[in-house]
């Protein structure tokens, strides 16, 4: 009988001393994203907060989870990653924002085939900016090698953001009255949306090289496509001071359509003015190249919009004032109706 021989985790693929090195690098990372509620836990089981530090009279706790998705495909195509972990960050802390609420904390969660020290740290360093971006701590995660599941140098990543918000100070559908207005507030592009029907459209690279700007843009294409989701703290926090500012929607997944219907109760309806707002060219030029029709577009890309704020006209104009003297754009781009129901429009009417 022979001896049978001696197998490590490190020959199955999996390097503990390696994953330490990489706890040891990003450390610091999450250090850099302290807040007045954050207390010492990384190496620990769990992250803690201390709710105590806080003012608030009746705390709400809200939590949201989302990815990158398949622009991460694009990141390991270019070699640029310095802005997808701010795309994690955003996706979940955007649409905690429109509650109202304050981040708290974000978590994450990273699996790979075989960890790299200098490419991961890299991705944790952009989660630690998109925390810092955000004011919430980066109070833990998760790093996980999966020898075998993953494509070499792939990696995945999945983001958790808890906050507060005091519950008279919850923005809610509730509140939405006929002909409220609705202002938008833009996007910096793509975000993390539709983009498994963007490679679709540009994988012919050489018609679209992706290191080269497209006629008319500035910036190469994989600059362009990159381009990190916009966090909307600041907007949301003027907003959610303002009386008389009812719901708010973050636009994603689904568009316009898809999503600003969320923040309006069932038996009223929205009209969306088209053309009252700047786009940016990337939409055209994925619109051409992919001969896709309008329609689909609007249901699978924010189309220059990634905030979106029902108001009452009174408030929508302070909102607006504040926001500019911030040094942020917004638009009035609709009305809430009477009549329940998302259209589409040419113009303002009577409301």
């Amino acid at each position: 009988m022979t001896t049978p021989k001696k197998l490590s985790y490190r020959d199955a693929g999996v390097d503990i001393d390696r994953a330490d090195a990489f706890v040891d690098r990003i450390r610091p990372m999450a250090a850099s994203t302290r807040t007045v509620y954050s207390m010492d836990s990384i190496g620990s089981f769990a992250g803690l907060l201390d709710l105590t530090k806080g003012s608030w009279r009746e705390p709400l706790l809200v939590a949201c989870t989302d990815g990158v998705g398949t622009k991460l495909k694009v990141a390991f195509e270019t070699g640029c990653h310095q802005g997808v972990g701010i795309d994690l960050v955003a996706m979940s802390v955007n649409d905690l924002l429109v509650t109202g609420a304050q981040p708290l904390a974000f978590l994450d969660y990273l699996a790979t085939s075989r960890l790299d020290l200098d490419l991961h740290a890299a991705v944790v360093d952009s989660i630690a900016e998109g925390c810092r971006r955000s004011g919430c701590a980066l109070l833990g995660g998760e790093t996980a090698e999966l020898p075998g599941f993953y494509q070499d140098d792939e990696y995945d990543l999945a983001g958790f953001a808890v906050g507060v918000v005091d519950r008279e100070r919850m923005l809610s559908v509730d509140s939405v009255r006929a002909g409220d207005w609705v202002i938008g507030i833009p996007s910096d592009g793509l975000h993390s949306n539709g983009f498994s029907l963007v490679r679709k459209v540009f994988e012919d690279r050489s018609i679209y090289p992706i290191h080269r700007p497209l006629e008319g843009m500035t910036e190469p294409l994989g600059d362009v496509l990159l381009k990190p989701t916009r966090i909307y703290r600041r907007e949301m926090e003027t907003a959610a001071g303002i009386p008389g500012v009812r719901s708010a929607a973050h636009i994603t997944g689904g568009g316009i359509p898809g999503n600003l219907p969320r923040a309006v109760p069932d038996h009223l309806g929205i009209a969306v003015v088209r053309n009252t707002w700047p786009v940016h060219p990337i939409f055209e030029w994925i619109r051409k190249a992919g001969g896709i029709e309008e329609a689909e577009m609007d249901r699978t890309f924010n189309m220059g919009l990634g905030l979106m704020v029902v108001t009452a006209p009174d408030a929508a104009r302070t909102l607006m004032r504040v926001l500019a003297d911030q040094g942020f754009d917004s638009y009035r781009v609709g009305w809430i109706t009477g009549e329940p129901g998302f259209r589409w429009v040419d113009r303002f009417e009577s409301t």
